[in-house]
């Protein structure tokens, strides 16, 4: 097709491109209702439901993870190379995914729109995905929730490679390349699991407190589990409060309104981390920021205890913390974050950890200095290493991003 390109290609199976109507290369299809309360852990029958195609599945399903006990009589089967697509979702762009089915006999709950089809499954799952993914979700039509309609996807418009062959190279190119980003991520959540592991060992668990600041057993020092050779007849850790290892700076935080931020490349600071970058500075040292209000104080989908270093602002949404040394710091941070405190917040609808429930944490401690720091460079590496790990993950997203942008075909200018 000479009004077509790709900026990457096979040229070794290159034969030109078609274009259809996506209804003139599939036939439509609906799966049959399984609801989350016919789910089994030990089902006879594999299953995917809907929404599971926003939470667990990619392009490509290969194993599944649901299981039903339904009659067999009552469901909808998959064939292997079918493509399939939510019919309904609470957003338009969300609603644009599709997944190929690389297993016959799954069960396809209701609510999935099911294209069965003699091109390359995997390959137009990558293409749906990549270069009509916009196209896809401006179909969809809904407010609270939005359905996509066979009829609506039948006039898609779609392109493949004349080459049977071609279509095969890019759909293991993508596939290989998912399964090396799988990969990395089970070692991200596995380093994950380690550093956890790491902290319910290394650290003695405290005396039972709540927030009044109240003690159920008398404090007295404990010892971890896991201990550093060298330090092993050192003695019981000690537990004190946080407000008594740390200097409290939040007097000196200035909050600044959107729009009264004069632009810059000093970091300005809120409850969950960076929030903007400002022209000004308040702090010029490493210090240790906790969130004082806001959901993710329950939530915890990202730490609620962060160093802070060189000049930064802060606003009134996080204390701020000066420590004698680096290693205390280091050890506090990463126990805050490993553990429960919703003890000491206050509020329902907005949660907050007030100064003085801040104060009373109680904080278990090595008395020696070079086991502290011991425990900090450990955890400190493994962190670099979660990091390095999620950095190499975003990478090989973007990459495959970069690849599906330039192997499918656009019009030539």
């Amino acid at each position: 097709m000479d009004n077509y390109r790709t900026d990457l290609t096979f040229k070794e199976v290159d034969e030109g491109w078609a274009t259809a109507r996506l209804g003139d290369v599939v036939s439509f299809s609906k799966g049959k209702g399984i609801s989350k309360d016919d789910i089994v852990e030990e089902g006879k029958t594999e299953c995917i439901r809907y929404g599971e195609l926003y939470t667990t599945y990619s392009e490509v399903i290969k194993d599944v993870v649901s299981k039903t006990d339904i009659d067999e009589n009552e469901l909808v089967f998959s064939e292997k190379n079918d493509i399939i697509i939510p019919s309904s979702g609470e957003t338009q762009i969300d609603i644009a995914r599709a997944s190929c089915v690389l297993k016959n006999g799954i069960a396809l709950g209701g609510d999935i729109n099911i294209l069965k089809t003699k091109l390359n499954g995997v390959y137009l799952s990558y293409f749906l995905n990549s270069a009509k993914k916009r196209d896809i979700a401006s179909m969809a039509q809904g407010i609270s929730v939005v359905h996509l309609y066979a009829s609506q996807l039948q006039n898609l418009i779609i392109h493949y490679p004349l080459s049977i062959l071609h279509s095969t190279k890019i759909a293991n190119c993508l596939s290989s390349l998912d399964d090396l980003i799988a990969a990395h991520s089970q070692k991200l959540e596995l380093l994950k699991d380690h550093k956890k592991g790491l902290m319910q060992n290394l650290f003695p668990h405290p005396s039972a407190s709540s927030g009044s600041g109240t003690v159920a057993e008398p404090v007295e020092a404990k010892v971890p589990k896991v201990r550093f050779k060298e330090f092993e007849k050192d003695g019981a850790w000690v537990e004190k409060k946080l407000g008594e290892i740390a200097e409290n700076l939040d007097s000196k935080r200035i909050p600044i309104t959107s729009t009264q931020r004069e632009k810059g490349s000093i970091p300005y600071y809120g409850a969950s981390g960076i929030i903007d970058y400002v022209k000004d500075y308040i702090f010029n040292e490493t210090l240790l920021c906790i969130s004082e209000d806001g959901a993710n104080l329950i939530d915890r989908n990202y730490p609620i205890a962060f160093t802070i270093s060189g000049k930064t602002w802060v606003n009134n949404h996080s204390h701020v913390l000066r420590f004698e040394t680096f290693d205390t710091q280091i050890l506090v941070e990463k126990y805050i974050n490993s553990i429960n405190i919703q003890d000491f917040l206050t509020g329902m609808a907005q949660p907050k950890l007030n100064r003085g429930k801040l104060d009373i944490i109680p904080i278990p401690l090595p008395n020696n200095p070079q086991e502290q720091q011991k425990i900090a460079s450990c955890l400190s590496s493994l962190d670099a290493l979660i990091t390095a790990q999620a950095e190499k993950i975003e990478q090989l997203r973007l990459h495959k991003k970069g690849l599906m942008q330039g192997l499918f075909p656009k019009i030539k200018e």
